[in-house]
Order: C-alpha cells, then sequence, then structure tokens
C-alpha cells in the first residue's frame, strides 16, 4: 500500500496521525496537508486505500489552476471518479488500518498508544469507522464534510458509536447533499449518549469539499476554524510535545 509519510527531522518519537483520502485519490493536495500536520510535531501518513486497483488519482482544474468539484464535472468525469470510491468497501479500509496500527509498531519514530485520524469526503466516513474498530488506538478523529456517516447499508459507521472512545470532531457544510442538516442532528442525538466527546460546526456559506485548498469552493475560514478544533483535541488527546 503506497503511503506518504513526513515527520519532523528532530525531537521524535512523534504521535502519529492518519490521512484518509477523499474519492479524489491521493496527491500532492493532500501530501502538503499532511506537512501542514507534521510540522507541528507529528508522524503524519497519507495512504493510498485505492492500491487494490492500481494508481487511481483525478485531478481536474479550472481556467485558475483550482480543482473543479465532483458537481460542477459533466457526467463522464464524474462517473470517472466515483467508481473506485464504490469499489472500496468500509471494512478494506479498516482492514488496511489494522495494517498500519501494526506498521506503526515496527520501529517508526512514533510514540505508542494513541493515533489521530483525519479524513475529508469518504474518508470523513472512514475516520467514523476506523474510530469504531480500534477504539482504543484512534482516540482523535476529524472527519471534514464526510459522506455516508448515518444510512441504511449494514456498515454504516453510525452502528460503531457506542464503541468511539476520546473525542471526535465533525466539521459540515452548510449546503451539503451528502450530509444534509437534518443528518447532521441526527448524528449529533446519536453521540450524545456514546462514551466519546463529540464537536461539531456547521460552517455558514460553506459547501461540501470546502476544506479542501486546491478545490474551487474552497472556504479559507471555514477551514481554519476546523483546524482550530482539530489541534486543539490533538492537544488534548495526543499531544505533540510533552515536557
Amino acid at each position: 500500500m503506497p503511503t506518504f509519510v513526513t515527520y519532523p527531522e528532530q525531537d521524535g518519537p512523534f504521535p502519529p496521525v492518519i490521512l484518509y483520502m477523499d474519492i479524489w485519490g491521493v496527491r500532492e493536495e493532500l501530501f502538503e496537508i499532511a506537512c501542514r500536520v507534521g510540522t507541528v510535531g507529528y508522524y503524519c501518513l497519507v495512504p493510498d486505500f485505492y492500491y487494490r486497483e492500481g494508481k487511481v488519482a483525478h485531478e481536474f482544474r479550472d481556467a485558475q489552476n483550482r480543482m473543479i468539484s465532483l458537481h460542477a464535472l459533466d457526467e463522464e468525469r464524474r462517473q470517472r471518479v466515483i467508481a473506485p470510491g464504490r469499489r472500496l468497501s468500509n471494512q478494506m479500509v479498516v482492514d488496511d488500518t489494522g495494517a498500519i496500527l501494526d506498521f506503526l509498531g515496527r520501529g517508526e519514530p512514533v510514540r505508542g498508544g494513541a493515533v489521530g485520524a483525519i479524513g475529508y469526503c469518504m474518508g470523513g466516513r472512514h475516520v467514523l469507522c476506523v474510530a469504531g474498530h480500534f477504539p482504543t488506538r484512534i482516540t482523535a478523529g476529524a472527519s471534514l464534510h464526510g459522506t455516508s456517516l448515518i444510512s441504511d447499508a449494514a456498515d454504516s459507521p453510525h452502528r460503531l458509536a457506542q464503541k468511539l472512545r476520546g473525542e471526535l470532531y465533525c466539521g459540515f457544510a452548510e449546503t451539503d447533499p451528502y450530509a444534509p442538516l437534518t443528518m447532521i442532528k441526527e448524528l449529533s442525538e446519536l453521540l450524545r449518549p456514546c462514551p466519546v466527546t463529540y464537536r461539531y460546526a456547521i460552517h455558514d456559506g460553506a459547501q461540501h469539499g470546502y476544506a479542501l485548498p486546491n478545490r474551487d469552493i474552497f472556504h479559507a475560514r471555514a477551514a481554519a476554524r476546523d483546524w482550530e478544533m482539530i489541534f486543539a483535541m490533538f492537544h488534548r488527546q495526543i499531544p505533540a510535545y510533552t515536557v
């Protein structure tokens, strides 16, 4: 499973953070986000969960060199982007995460114990899935404009709510067909009695995909608020530097 890894050059070992890709696949944009996480004291990985299908990465650019969002693509290109994600099951990502956690214990410059996770789009769903399957390890999870967090599917992540531990943060767009306001409210009510500290934000004016910096609908204020919440959670659950 090809995996991009970044971490500081000194003062390790570091708390590990796994970054879960969106439906577009791994690309330089995600590596840059990982580097942002790494510069403040974390060992950050970006696994290519599409590895079973070979090299899969889609980027369609507009005249300003911004990535064009899915809703703005023609149907042929939209289906080309969606197809690999449909073949990637939640269980595949859970299995791969188990392998990553095992790898981290084989001499990497990481501290043992708790792990952080950040996911975008379908990766936001995967964060909830792995947090539910590895509750003693994934204790600081962030889902940004996550898709299908509640569904009728047998493997819907909301079915794992009682298994979640530590903290979970979800960033939502005001306008998002994959996470309507009714679902956001339902998720909040579902997690209220669960043994996890849950925080979330609904960003006014933001659309699905708002948190990715190279996107045509990037919402800088919303993304900045997400990072504030994520790093505060990491400081509580997996602090980068200890005295």
